[in-house]
């Protein structure tokens, strides 16, 4: 957090109202007493849906929008909101809208549009009469900053962007603080204040002369920085704005050159107006979108610090959740977990998510389900302590366990095939729910064993895995989301880009919209697949399919189809079916539906889902002699410690979303069969758990 001048005392504050926006998030608009302006304040508050799910040791991001003269806090909400709302959501960040100035009874004011109410300047005044109100300064860069992160946990981490006189404000107290921010944009902004009528009448009314408005003039700042303080300032300005030239001067500050780079794009044919920036507020939304959460990681990577000392070597008691029985509820207990042994790594659990094979195993169709145990497999954990031998990773790094192990070893030719990612090192005892040297490291509180599962077992504060279980990511990703590629959405990315190499301009369906396959989607979508179906009975789960691709969604549902669906899409949606097809249910019937949905000659459909117990496939020989091809994929065909790490990477890069797939969240570890239950609802993609 930046230091603060003096302190601020915090402000008592009442929603005033709430309204769902496009995309899944929230604008509200929020009423305070200010101690800076001595008045009531209302400031409008965009928060994402992902705002509702994030840890709670974590704010969210946020971009502080700087209105022009004549404005309140909402003309920008309602002017640009549906563009800057969008896109604040698809960037996971939150948007802080203040008021341009004080307002109320025994405001000083002028019955002029650029002074006195409506024309705050975003300065602090010193003059009578407007020395005790007009501190909006003070107000935007420190009381706001402080009551939404104090009270709403939004902007540890915060850029600052703006409209004409909003552009001017934001420039100058980015410039004035810039360790405060984390980025920097303006759309038409006064760039040289000084020198412009707004301006000279705006700081000799609040400062007493021009020459004092030098301290809040963009130009005049950007002149005295000695180095670049951001990567970029973004800066789009319309030719046929009608106060360019004597107002916003825009070639003033381009005059000034020095180490900063500002970008600065002249907008052929657009004017001042509210459409001029609904045009292009969604390109600087994502601007700081990209900045806001690299920031946020790093913050995030240096303040993740564990002291293990206390437990390294000894044997660590904590609180799991125990699957004692098929279609029983899990347990809360104390359980012991052994120091790690040669080759295995002790981790410290921060996060599970709950995946649709944990309850496949918890209802007893597993056949390699043992009992009891602790289930979990799709966590974010973080190194406890090694045993002899590790040389991979190391107390503190942070890592994804993986049910796919991948050993690396030059004898392996599983490791060593690029056409499989199925090591079978520790296949054989990690299907009997023990550890590689066939031991177990679980116990309970009379010192009995407890099975591992998929060499994973997350459903406890502390686990033990093989090594080579382990995939090391960067510590600048959340783990309440790195969990999320342990499994479910990693799956489905990797049989659309590894299993079938899905290809520009392809057609896919995809059966079944839990998180696998909306992972489907987003994987086609990405590779460039023009045409996607998707196929469920729950049509509430639409929405989301084509959010993240879809072009056509059919509701499968007996009742509402009157014949079968693959006929459906092989004969109507197209002439031939689908160039790729996948299921994502484990319904042996939907997987035959599948294949007869794939394009004659050349048609693949990959299996993705696993049946229960004892069910077989089929189809008439016929489907297959006629050039459609039936695989599957296991972890998507991805090399898990190899591949696990750049996908995250991508993520970090902006390239690879995932927040949307958490619809739940919870705090301890004791509430995983709240998870469960959410899980079941039909509403829910990933239920993360955090301890």
């Amino acid at each position: 957090r930046s230091k603060r001048s003096q302190p601020i005392t915090m402000s008592k504050y009442e929603i005033v109202s709430t309204t769902k926006v496009a995309g899944g998030g929230t604008y509200q608009r929020v009423k305070h007493e200010s101690t800076s302006t001595k008045t009531s304040m209302t400031f409008g508050l965009f928060l994402p849906s992902t705002h509702a799910t994030k840890p709670v040791s974590e704010t969210t991001p946020a971009l502080f929008w700087l209105s022009g003269l004549t404005c309140d806090d909402t003309n920008f909400a309602m002017k640009a909101g549906p563009a800057a709302f969008a896109a604040a959501e698809e960037q996971s960040i939150a948007l802080v809208l203040p008021d341009t100035s004080p307002r109320g009874e025994g405001v000083p004011n002028e019955d002029s549009y650029d002074m006195g109410i409506g024309a705050g300047f975003y300065v602090d005044a010193t003059e009578e009469p407007y020395a005790a109100n007009y501190k909006m300064y003070t107000y935007v860069t420190e009381e706001l900053p402080k009551l939404v992160e104090e009270s709403f946990q939004v902007g540890t981490v915060k850029s600052i962007s703006g409209h004409s006189m909003g552009g001017h404000g934001a420039l100058t107290i980015a410039f004035k603080s810039p360790t405060s921010w984390a980025s920097v944009s303006a759309l038409s902004p006064i760039c040289n204040p000084t020198h412009v009528p707004w301006g000279e009448k705006a700081f000799k009314a609040y400062l007493g002369s021009v020459d004092a408005g030098k301290a809040h003039d963009a130009t005049e700042l950007l002149k005295g920085l000695q180095a670049s303080c951001f990567d970029d300032i973004l800066i789009d300005q319309g030719n046929n704005d009608e106060f360019l030239a004597n107002q916003l001067k825009p070639e003033a500050l381009m005059a000034v050159g020095g180490p900063q780079k500002v970008t600065v794009n002249m907008r052929d044919g657009y004017d001042h107006s509210y459409y001029f920036v609904s045009a292009f507020i969604a390109d600087h939304v994502a601007f700081h979108g990209a900045r806001l959460n690299k920031a946020q990681g790093k913050l995030r990577a240096s303040s993740s610090s564990y002291d293990f000392s206390a437990t390294t070597g000894k044997p660590i008691k904590c609180k799991a959740m125990v699957a004692r029985g098929p279609k029983q509820p899990l347990t809360e207990e104390e359980i012991t977990v052994d120091p790690p042994k040669e080759g295995e790594v002790r981790v410290k659990v921060i996060a599970n998510a709950l995946c649709h094979t944990d309850i496949y195993t918890l209802d007893g169709f597993d056949p390699e389900g043992l009992f009891p145990c602790i289930l979990g497999h799709e966590a974010g954990c973080v190194v406890e302590s090694v045993g002899p031998g590790v040389m991979s990773v190391q107390p503190g790094d942070h890592v994804i366990p993986c049910y796919t192990p991948q050993c690396s070893q030059t004898s392996c030719i599983f490791c060593m095939s690029p056409k499989t990612n199925l090591c079978p090192q520790i296949r054989s005892t990690q299907g009997q729910g023990v550890m590689p040297d066939g031991t177990i490291r679980l116990h309970d509180k009379d010192g009995k064993d407890i099975f591992h599962f998929m060499g994973c077992s997350t459903m406890s504060e502390y686990t033990v895995l093989a090594e080579i279980s382990c995939a090391k990511i960067s510590k600048e990703m959340a783990l309440s989301k790195a969990c999320l590629f342990g499994c479910g959405v990693s799956t489905g990315l990797g049989a659309v880009w590894n299993t079938c190499n899905v290809e520009t301009d392809s057609s896919v369906a995809v059966f079944g919209l839990g998180a696998v396959g909306l992972a489907v989607i987003q994987g086609a979508k990405m590779a460039g697949a023009s045409k996607i179906i998707a196929i469920d009975i729950n049509p509430e789960k639409f929405e989301m399919a084509k959010k993240l691709g879809a072009t056509d969604c059919v509701n499968s549902s007996p009742d509402k189809i009157d014949k079968p669906i693959q006929q459906i899409i092989a004969g109507e949606l197209t002439d031939w079916g689908v160039d790729y097809s996948f299921d994502c249910t484990g319904n042996v019937k939907v997987m035959r539906a599948a294949l007869e949905s794939a394009h004659r000659g050349w048609g693949e459909s990959c299996v993705i889902g696993v049946a229960a117990s004892g069910h077989e496939i089929s189809t008439r020989p016929f489907q297959l002699v006629t050039g459609r091809v039936w695989k599957g994929t296991a972890f998507g065909g991805f090399k898990s410690r190899r591949d696990v790490p750049k996908l995250v990477e991508r993520h970090l890069n902006g390239e690879l979303p995932v927040d949307h797939f958490i619809t739940h969240a919870f705090e301890g570890v004791e509430k995983t069969n709240d998870a469960i239950d959410a899980l079941h609802s039909g509403d829910c993609l990933r239920a993360v758990v955090r301890y």
